[in-house]
């Protein structure tokens, strides 16, 4: 890119996952169909919903039950950035393209939504030309309009009213920042944005800049869904956002309840991928998860609305007496500890191996949850389901090797070379609403203590993330020489996940998510060369490259590729994770057996 692109942070899309690992999440079994037509409600059998459809029905009807121990961070499309919200978003919101309905990689495969084709891309790959579907409606029965799509994107400049949701867009339709958002816009209509045309109602047109070989995976994100100008009611708008998809919001109380009903203005001939089985969706919000937990366990609920995977005295319970109810998916996120160049001595590359030697990767695992709940040995930073990534194959300092155990001759070779031979001393950030976290330290502070450097472990506030070790004065202040964290992608690619974390645009005074502070020239210019390659066998080279980037500069110490342990009820039809909303059910295709 010729314009370095304006930096924002992603509140972490790892926000699902950031619920926390140790939080309950749990729905009652799958149901297995031997026939695949009528969803008769059985037990599918272990991981019988891993990537694949468990209990298929095409049968309509009833009422689908969340439990949830976190609601979300906005409702409203533009806003959201949870990865659960996202999945959940589509039963009321469409996007111009989405990922399919099919189980694992086939989810991230995108399709026309709102859009009646593919779009038609100019030859330079910087103009993308949409035409709408006949027959899309709000709610109200009123036809959505490709003016409708436009503003629901402007809607992404009014940060100042809008926070939290991401802003791709932004940064790749305005690099300099000259649109103002709509609630500024001098325009009579509102959609003064000129790098979007709407020549017709069913006509809209994109101009980008500079090309971006990711720019439909950002436009299948939520924050690209339409919003109708008469019923934007601004910061309000998550409380009862007006519905493109087939349902809509029949009541919502913030922290308690939600609950949809079908929208009958929406039509089937008109989506092709939304089968909208439930007559009725509820979600009821727990403050306490063991309670949860037991009412997930006894089937009052369906399944786990945030999908972080059964705590540990859920999980114990559900693989001894209902293991036929439990998928084992990989999450899509990586937990991982990261070293702050701004912190000494880990401005010494020597003195960050060290660390990632002495510690002891089989105990990391263990405090995670182990192989099942917890995950594989992490070995480096590209989660697997992002094209390019080589899984536990490229494993450059040997974590996975020797089952896991510390390489302390390595380590101490490496305290040598960074010239502290006999250790020293740091910190540990823990968010305190963690406790996984917490264990995870601990294993780090027994291992590295015996190659003598002494770690103590401080536990922040964990709802001032952003401002805490998001600021990299705060984080050289405490001296939080290793951080404990996690991310997953927005969308399966390096771009989509590892450019918040180390391309040096992203390096921000709060909010930051490069926390490694890596200023990289060549990794800067790769995410550069990235963003405009066309050619997905190129994309995936170059991805490649950027994790060896990465990895070599020993900035992080993965802990676990994350898995997770998920409960499904029995009543569940067409129950399947996909790898668009990081091994999650795909909300929008479940029914339930009435």
């Amino acid at each position: 890119m010729t314009t370095r692109r304006n930096a924002r942070r992603k509140q972490a899309v790892a926000a699902a996952a950031v619920v926390a690992a140790l939080l309950s999440t749990a729905a009652c079994g799958g149901g297995d169909d031997k026939d695949g037509k009528d969803g008769k409600g059985a037990a599918a059998g272990f991981d019988a919903a891993n990537n694949k459809v468990a209990n298929a029905s095409a049968k309509k009807g009833g009422t689908l039950k969340f439990a949830g121990v976190q609601d979300a961070d906005s409702w409203d499309t533009t806003r959201g950035y949870y990865g659960f919200v996202w999945d959940f978003m589509r039963y009321y919101s469409r996007q111009l393209v989405t990922g399919k309905t099919e189980p694992g990689s086939g989810g991230t495969v995108l399709t026309p939504d709102l859009a009646a084709e593919p779009a038609k891309i100019s030859d330079d790959g910087k103009t993308y030309t949409y035409t709408l579907r006949d027959g899309v409606t709000w709610e109200d029965g009123k036809a959505i309009t490709s003016q409708d799509v436009k503003y629901g994107i402007e809607r992404q400049w009014a940060q100042d009213v809008l926070s939290g949701g991401p802003v791709y867009l932004r940064d790749i339709l305005d690099p300099k920042g000259e649109y103002k958002g709509p609630y500024k816009d001098t325009s009579k209509d509102k959609l003064g944005l000129k790098a979007i045309e709407t020549p017709d109602a069913k006509t809209i047109v994109f101009k980008l800049p500079e090309a971006n070989s990711d720019f439909e995976n950002i436009l299948a994100l939520a924050s690209s869904s339409p919003v109708r100008q008469d019923k934007d009611t601004k910061s309000k708008y998550g409380l009862k956002p007006f519905s493109s998809g087939p349902y809509k919001f029949e009541s919502y109380s913030p922290n308690k309840s939600l609950v949809l009903v079908r929208n009958e203005n929406w039509k089937q001939d008109s989506d092709p991928v939304r089968k909208a089985l439930p007559d009725k969706i509820t979600v009821d919000l727990f403050s306490n998860a063991d309670d949860m937990d037991n009412k997930l366990l006894a089937g009052a609920y369906d399944l786990d609305l945030n999908q972080t995977g059964l705590s540990p005295q859920g999980r114990t319970k559900a693989l001894k007496e209902h293991k036929g109810n439990v998928d084992n998916p990989v999450s899509g996120y990586i937990r991982y500890a990261v070293f702050p160049q701004n912190v000494a001595p880990f401005d010494n590359i020597e003195c960050r191996k060290a660390v990632i030697y002495g510690a002891d990767h089989k105990s990391l695992q263990t405090a995670r949850g182990g192989p099942l709940a917890g995950g594989d040995i992490g070995t480096n930073m590209l989660p697997p389901a992002v094209p390019g990534s080589e899984g536990q194959k490229y494993d450059p300092f040997g974590l996975a090797t020797n089952d896991g155990a510390a390489d302390t001759t390595k380590a101490k070779a490496a305290l040598k070379a960074c010239g502290k031979p006999d250790g020293f001393s740091t910190t540990i950030a823990v968010r305190n609403n963690k406790p996984v976290e917490v264990a995870t330290a601990e294993s780090m502070q027994a291992s590295l203590a015996k190659i003598g450097i002494k770690v103590d472990i401080d536990q922040y506030d964990g709802s001032q993330t952003s401002g805490i070790i998001g600021n990299p004065t705060v984080v050289k202040k405490k001296n939080y020489g290793i951080i404990i964290m996690g991310w997953g992608p927005d969308f399966p690619s390096v771009q989509g996940y590892g450019a918040p974390l180390w391309d040096s645009s992203y390096i921000l005074d709060s909010g930051n998510n490069n926390f490694a502070m890596i200023k990289d020239k060549a990794i800067d210019a790769n995410f550069d060369k990235f963003s405009t390659e066309l050619d997905p066998e190129k994309k995936k080279a170059i991805a490649t490259e950027i994790n060896h980037q990465v990895m070599e500069g020993a900035y992080y110490l993965p802990f676990v590729f994350e898995k997770m342990v998920n409960w499904r009820s029995s009543r569940l039809t067409n129950v399947y994770t996909t790898d668009a909303y990081s091994g999650m059910y795909d909300f929008t295709s479940l029914g339930v057996v009435k």
